[in-house]
């Protein structure tokens, strides 16, 4: 009896996305109780305070307002010049490094993590990321036959482990001699986690000592996916300075994404910002990112090109698309400290929060916390080594109130 057709690479477990899983029960128990009912908290989206998914108006008048060949018609592979100029500012603001950038664009920040995975190691080598970390990094590394080494993402202090950082990126550089490590900064998924700028430069003193050995190949890449809401101002952008004039065996590479600071999620768009004081490098990379574009999914969204990039050339609409944004991104500090605070009060362990959409809550038996909550109608995803809680799609109210319904259940478990 035949019971597989497909080649042995492209086996895998017969299994659903678990966050879009919890998802989808959280939408049951809705219907079933009423959104005052139920918490929410498991897809990493803005939503406002009745569970509806938040549109940036200024995006959404925009599109609207474009005529229909402006968004049906094909990209260019690489992306559209003006959207790639654009995206550049939109990324780096007034911290733009000193060196050779080169954009492509891609489908939301994955393209990205795709991209300097596939080009930028060998079948078989690892690649190195912590132990709290967004599941789709083993996902892609395993869909091109690539391993995935882990550090410890937090010291005894709660402070980036630029230790372990060490131990583990010169174990794989000396066995490899290339090694493309993934930092996700700021406002870590799923931790809330942003490295300071004096973390950032230990990890750049790092780099810079390992690429004496002219042999190494080192590629960082800066998995900045929540920058737009990281922050005071543009104060998060300030590590990208610091990428400025690195040995030539050392690229950067940034995943940048339009699905939270444009509320696009389902657009598909992002940018991968390849970083070198090598001219030479930077032009690879363009092609070489290009070429991977044509190869997987040929172009990505010209409409969605279009809008970001009509507003970032009109200082009319990116005035208002700028305040729109910041409305947004206070709702979702607000709510942040909701929770730290109801954390706090109800003697809640949380890993450090910083920035961004989610918090974390270091557990054993995560998955059977989960299940257990979900009797109670509060919905968050369970991981390797906790639970991870999206604030961005949570009330204030609720925010406040879920860390006390948290602790209980692990309490009694």
């Amino acid at each position: 009896m035949i019971n597989s057709m497909a080649a042995k690479h492209a086996v895998w477990p017969k299994e659903d996305d678990a966050i879009f899983g919890l998802a989808a029960k959280a939408q049951q128990a809705i219907k079933k109780y009423g959104k005052d009912k139920v918490i929410d908290s498991t897809l990493g989206a803005l939503a406002d305070d009745d569970g509806n998914l938040i549109c940036m108006k200024a995006v959404y008048d925009e599109l609207k307002s474009m005529p229909n060949e402006n968004i049906a018609a094909y990209a260019l592979v690489a992306g559209q010049p003006d959207y790639l100029e654009a995206v550049q500012e939109a990324c780096f603001k007034e911290y733009r490094p000193e060196a050779y950038i080169k954009a492509v664009a891609t489908p939301g920040g994955t393209g990205s993590v795709r991209h300097t995975i596939y080009n930028y190691t060998n079948p078989g080598d690892s690649v190195l990321v912590s132990d709290w970390y967004w599941k789709p990094y083993v996902t892609i590394s395993e869909e091109y036959g690539r391993k995935v080494d882990f550090y410890n993402l937090f010291n005894d202090k709660n402070e980036f482990n630029i230790k372990s950082f060490r131990e583990s990126f010169e174990k794989l550089l000396n066995k490899q001699k290339r090694l493309v490590a993934i930092i996700n900064s700021p406002a870590q998924n799923p931790t809330g986690y942003s490295l300071s700028d004096d973390e950032w430069k230990q990890v750049i003193d790092l780099m810079v000592e390992n690429a004496k050995d002219k042999e190494n190949r080192i590629i960082l890449l800066v998995d900045a996916a929540y920058i737009d809401f990281a922050g005071k101002g543009n104060e998060r952008r300030k590590f990208f300075k610091q990428f400025s004039n690195l040995p030539e065996n050392i690229l950067v590479v940034i995943g940048y994404s339009l699905s939270k600071g444009y509320t696009m999620y389902g657009m598909r768009l992002g940018a991968a910002l390849g970083i070198s004081s090598s001219e030479d490098i930077a032009e690879e990379f363009y092609y070489s990112c290009a070429h991977s574009n044509r190869a997987n999914w040929s172009n990505c969204n010209r409409g969605a090109m279009e809008v970001m990039t009509r507003i970032s050339n009109d200082p009319k609409k990116s005035e208002v698309y700028e305040a729109e944004k910041a409305v947004y991104k206070t709702m979702l500090q607000k709510r942040a400290e909701a929770f730290v605070k109801a954390s706090e009060d109800a003697g809640l362990e949380i890993l450090p929060y910083r920035d961004g959409f989610f918090v974390s809550i270091p557990c054993d038996n995560a998955k059977a916390i989960s299940d257990k909550l979900m009797e109670d109608n509060l919905f968050l995803i369970p991981l390797k080594k906790g639970l991870r809680f999206a604030v961005c799609a949570v009330s204030e109210e609720k925010c406040k109130k879920a860390p006390k319904m948290i602790k209980t259940v692990m309490d009694n478990i």
